[in-house]
């Protein structure tokens, strides 16, 4: 049974977003850079820099990134073209009871990434101030809750928040990066620093990929309060491109000029610890308040409620419980678990769209959706174990087969079915 709320004041989580309600590109390119601006996506960069020379370095990040995107600008447009965000796009997808699945997997992701990054501010506040390490826990409860308050009242709430933090992220970032520059002899010196690691180039871009492709999936969230296709597009691409990107290029500097990833160790080292960690809770923040708000709409469609805030409640205290049992040690396997099993989603909604549904979605309330879609679960589980198993780009394969096989399975069952019309009207 569907809980009553008002659909204005909790953004609209089972309903498409009215027209009126629409925002311009430059809010949602606000929200979603402070989306992208995170701590995990530099670690990410950082593991590319200490493998690759400078100038391939920059080759695979930008393929990376761009790549990334062009995935999310894509689902980012059929959100804006039709109002619906992902969970509700995967009912037309895998059904009424078959896009629980969806909801599950991106739901845990998500949570699992607040639960990262609550852990993740608990612990690195403690080492960089020198506090008892007995208040980490009660931190992360603080943190757990706290980072939640914008998500709570929602757009509004986020816009709020990246207006002031993205401006003050950019600055902090154009210093760090002056003086690494500095450091590092200039662009002669930069060129001349060796690989200490070893890493192929499909597993580097899969790295860059993979690590947001969950909140690329889910970008949708936003874009579909975009006033149109173009305003989406380019909005995502400003994030997921130079945004993710720029995360991505800050990690692998560091990691080449001072073997550090994070932009906070980065500025400690630099002597501007209490830049670092101002720089840190902005960064999680402007992070841990999406998440959480993915959580959210997915966790709303799970269960046929429009209480979003509520539900963002409950998830904010599963992340912080999950930040208190150890989720900051699990981060490596996560990020394999994100890049093999969440892209085979976004391939098959973009192919139900496009191919299943010719770019018009029906109004949800006004037709009789199956239980369960078994062509776009049985695209997204083919997709699902070609990226499991491919050695190249996983999450690309994973896309891509998992776009296709909803598309050739669509043609040959409606073949099959107009085939036994045409021999039964025929007998």
């Amino acid at each position: 049974m569907t809980t009553q709320a008002t659909p204005k004041e909790q953004d609209y989580p089972l309903s498409p977003v009215p027209i009126d309600q629409r925002k311009s590109v430059w809010s949602m390119g606000l929200v979603l850079l402070g989306f992208t601006f995170f701590t995990a996506t530099m670690w990410a960069g950082g593991s590319v820099g200490v493998a690759f020379d400078f100038s391939t370095m920059l080759l695979i990040l930008a393929a990376g990134n761009l790549l990334l995107g062009t995935y999310a600008a894509v689902l980012g447009y059929i959100a804006a073209e039709t109002g619906l965000n992902t969970a509700l796009m995967s009912r037309f997808t895998f059904g009424e009871i078959g896009s629980k699945l969806s909801d599950i997997i991106l739901g845990f992701t998500q949570i699992g990434w607040y639960a990262w990054g609550t852990a993740t501010m608990a612990i690195l506040l403690v080492k960089l101030t020198g506090l008892p390490e007995s208040l980490t826990t009660p931190l992360m409860v603080v943190f757990g809750f706290g980072f939640c308050i914008t998500a709570f009242i929602g757009y509004r709430g986020l816009e709020w928040l990246s207006r002031i933090a993205v401006p003050a992220m950019i600055i902090l970032v154009a210093v760090s990066m002056t003086i690494a520059t500095s450091d590092a002899g200039g662009l002669s010196g930069l060129l001349a620093i060796t690989p200490t690691d070893n890493m192929t180039v499909a597993a580097a871009i899969t790295l860059v990929f993979g690590t947001f492709v969950s909140g690329g999936t889910q970008a949708t969230n936003w874009t579909r309060f975009a006033k149109s296709g173009k305003t989406a597009v380019f909005a995502t691409l400003l994030a997921f491109f130079l945004g993710n990107g720029l995360m991505t290029l800050i990690g692998a500097f560091g990691a080449l000029v001072y073997q550090q990833a994070d932009i906070v160790d980065i500025m400690v080292t630099q002597g501007l610890a209490t830049l670092g960690i101002l720089m840190l809770f902005l960064n999680l923040w402007t992070t841990q308040d999406n998440t959480v708000y993915n959580f959210a709409i997915a966790g709303c469609n799970l269960v046929r409620t429009r209480r979003r805030k509520l539900v963002t409640i409950a998830g904010a205290a599963i992340g912080t419980v999950l930040a208190v049992m150890g989720m900051y040690e699990w981060l490596i396997p996560f990020l394999v678990l994100l890049g093999t099993f969440i892209p085979p989603i976004g391939g098959v909604i973009m192919a139900s769209y496009f191919v299943g549904y010719k770019r018009q979605y029906p109004a949800l309330g006004e037709v009789t959706l199956p239980a369960f879609n078994v062509t776009g679960l049985a695209a997204y589980a083919i997709g699902s174990a070609a990226a499991y198993t491919s050695p190249w780009i996983a999450p690309i394969v994973g896309v891509l087969v998992a776009a296709l096989s909803y598309s050739v399975i669509l043609v040959v069952s409606q073949g099959v079915r107009e085939r036994r019309a045409q021999l039964m009207g025929a007998a």
